[in-house]
């Protein structure tokens, strides 16, 4: 772990009913399913990256919207060292293009019913629901407008 925690992005992408998802395959959360995402690079910013990372995981591209809110990781040795520390920009996105297929470093991406992550029916990273719940207020706002 460097001293100096990690920048990353995430892109939240719902249609109607239904969220965007990938497993991801690497550490941390392997195995785990939860918003396409990974690190910004430098010279980019997270809206940028929400949107590569989107494409790079999922083969799916869309426009970010705007950023929605930020999602800590944080994750101790047994010693209660910090060995992981990433500061994640959740990135609203819409209007989707393509068939999300796993890509990357990501093991596999569907769209997943709203329901079944309310539910928990899938193992999921930290923080997924709620910040799925974010996404869909913020949309309902966007297109009362």
């Amino acid at each position: 772990m460097t001293a100096t925690p990690r920048l990353g992005a995430i892109a939240v992408l719902v249609d109607g009913d239904r969220v965007l998802l990938a497993q991801r395959g690497k550490s941390p959360d392997r195995g785990l399913w939860g918003f396409p995402g990974g690190h910004v690079e430098p010279g980019e910013t997270a809206l940028e990256a929400a949107r590569r990372e989107l494409f790079e995981e999922t083969g799916v591209q869309a426009r970010p919207v705007e950023y929605l809110t930020n999602v800590d990781v944080i994750r101790h040795d047994t010693d209660g060292r910090v060995v992981v520390h990433y500061l994640l920009a959740a990135v609203l996105c819409a209007d989707p293009l393509g068939t999300p297929r796993a890509d990357d470093d990501a093991q596999d991406a569907a769209w997943v019913p709203v329901d079944q992550v309310r539910s928990g029916a899938l193992p999921m990273s930290a923080r997924v629901a709620d910040v799925m719940e974010l996404a869909l207020l913020r949309r309902r706002a966007l297109l009362s407008r």
